[in-house]
């Protein structure tokens, strides 16, 4: 077992100098570094005390400090910092205490923000929000969109370049109350993914690639926090996989693919292998995985096990495979869902051959008001 030697160290040859630290020598390590204070230096482990002023502040103002800890322990260290005027500043833009603390629990960085960042980060956000208080939420919701990075100028940059793609005020809104992180990405590299996907409208044979761009951006906010990597990957996959051509492909990625853009590379292969497994093997042909994965793009974001007791248990309660894979939607609800509907048309002995399987997954009212009218032509 490694031997340790601890005792206190005021100044010394640590930085700064006129703060105090508990340092945890290796007993082992100190005793071969006699001469030269560089080897003293590496084989000790630095720990500097937490700010007691700022713990009893955060504690006082209902932050949850073993969060704080956890997620960026290191601001705890810090000998200055703003909570109280970060505190007043939210309190002031309408956030309440449990909010405010909710914030710093999150994104403990936060506090060493100072006024005059704030208050210009602040005007330009509501640039685009029309109230402080739809700001407000989307901290609370993202803390770190917000607070993470420092650079303003960046942030006015990422608006500017943005508008300029004909997005429209709305658009910006949607941008900042989802995907906020694209603001805090560097305008430069939001800069190279419009790139990327220009050359990608080019390569598959489009003439438009404003309008390509711009449908991309408002159908899949998440593009901008993918890599450029990822979504080559994931275009690459899904034309090879379902054998489509340029042209296809790109009214593919301007239609429902465009949400394969964001996806994990590896999960989107995973789950592309198991519903054509899935399909094959009971007896659909390519050209039936094909059409019903270009006609229900979501079977590439559902987890494998998940669709795969889906079909099971339509199959199991004599849902034909054609009416399936014709009507995909029906994968689109909960297998809870699915097994609650169910029960309600075998009580008023619905004929799914006759009807079909729409029902299944037509919304709350609109199934409540078919069953009741199957209840009354039942009674007639």
């Amino acid at each position: 077992m490694v031997q340790y030697t601890v005792f206190q160290v005021t100044g010394f040859f640590l930085y700064p100098l006129k703060h105090t630290y508990l340092v945890l020598f290796n007993t082992a390590a100190l005793a071969k570094c006699k001469t030269h204070c560089y080897k003293f230096y590496t084989s000790c482990s630095v720990v500097r005390r937490e700010n007691t002023s700022l713990l009893h502040n955060l504690i006082s103002m209902g932050v949850d400090i073993q969060k704080v800890r956890k997620r960026q322990p290191g601001v705890l260290r810090k000998q200055i910092t703003n909570e109280k005027g970060v505190a007043k500043f939210l309190q002031n833009k309408g956030a309440s205490k449990q909010t405010i603390a909710n914030i710093i629990s999150r994104y403990p960085r936060a506090v060493t923000r100072n006024f005059d960042h704030l208050e210009e980060r602040w005007r330009l956000w509501r640039n685009i929000f029309s109230s402080d208080l739809d700001i407000v939420k989307v901290i609370d919701r993202s803390p770190e969109s917000f607070f993470r990075s420092s650079d303003n100028k960046n942030l006015e940059e990422n608006i500017n370049f943005l508008s300029s793609l004909d997005l429209t005020s709305k658009d910006l809104l949607r941008l900042f109350t989802t995907a906020p992180r694209t603001f805090s990405n560097s305008c430069e590299l939001n800069k190279q993914m419009v790139k990327f996907l220009q050359d990608v409208c080019f390569s598959l044979g489009g003439d438009r690639p404003d309008d390509f761009v711009k449908n991309i951006i408002t159908r899949n906010i998440y593009v901008f926090i993918r890599s450029t990597k990822r979504v080559k990957a994931n275009i690459e996959f899904v034309q090879t996989a379902l054998n489509l051509t340029d042209e296809e492909m790109l009214v593919f990625l301007q239609g429902p693919g465009v949400d394969i853009l964001a996806l994990s590379n590896e999960y989107l292969k995973m789950n592309f292998k198991n519903a054509e497994h899935k399909l094959l093997s009971l007896g659909c042909s390519q050209l039936d995985v094909k059409n019903f994965i270009i006609n229900y793009v979501s079977v590439l974001c559902t987890a494998p096990s998940n669709l795969t007791s889906k079909i099971d248990y339509l199959l199991q309660e004599g849902i034909h495979l054609e009416q399936i894979v014709a009507k995909p939607g029906v994968l689109g609800c909960s297998l809870e869902t699915l097994k609650r509907r169910f029960g309600v048309l075998r009580s008023v002995k619905y004929n799914f051959n006759k009807y079909g399987i729409s029902i299944l997954y037509c919304s709350s009212k609109r199934f409540a008001t078919k069953v009741e009218k199957l209840c009354f032509v039942a009674k007639e």
